[in-house]
């Protein structure tokens, strides 16, 4: 029995679902930061490092669609930190919100029991704006968009986290 599955574990997962909307908000208040002014790109990487706390937590109690997903969103926050070009800034950001509301869903959805969150979310849209993003940032290089130690992600990472959620 995993962690998830386990009644005698609520709290822990209940702590999760607590601790990571704390996080939803921060994230959001960055997000809303770079939507009035897109060229404070270190926000982007503030992004990258406050969900990568998130996906942690969730690799730790077995929420692993949660996990996943906020790695896509770790990668997209630290790749496109790197970019200056504004209009994709903002289609950045606007995929960000969309995707810090599906995580919003998902973790409501893992609070109530549910551990296939994913499985009540219409993601078929939101993969389509992923897979046109990540062929923007496939030259895009950057040493801590690590998935494991001492690989760099590239279009093949993010394509592979892509196919886990099975979008």
């Amino acid at each position: 029995m995993d962690i998830l599955n386990d009644p005698s574990m609520k709290e822990i997962v209940d702590d999760f679902c607590e601790e990571a909307n704390s996080l939803f908000d921060l994230l959001e208040t960055s997000l809303n930061l770079i939507e009035e002014n897109p060229s404070s790109t270190k926000e982007l990487e503030k992004f990258g490092q406050i969900i990568d706390r998130i996906m942690g937590a969730a690799k730790s109690i077995g929420a692993t669609e949660i996990a996943i997903f906020c790695e896509l969103g770790k990668v997209i926050g630290y790749k496109s930190s790197q970019i200056k070009e504004i209009p994709l800034i903002e289609v950045v950001v606007a995929i960000l919100f969309d995707s810090l509301e599906m995580l919003r869903k998902m973790t409501e959805s893992l609070r109530a029991g549910n551990d296939k969150s994913m499985n009540k979310l219409n993601t078929k849209a939101f993969a389509t704006r992923l897979t046109w993003l990540s062929e923007k940032f496939k030259d895009i290089e950057r040493s801590s968009c690590a998935i494991d130690v001492g690989e760099n992600l590239n279009q093949n990472s993010i394509d592979e986290l892509m196919k886990s959620l099975g979008l």
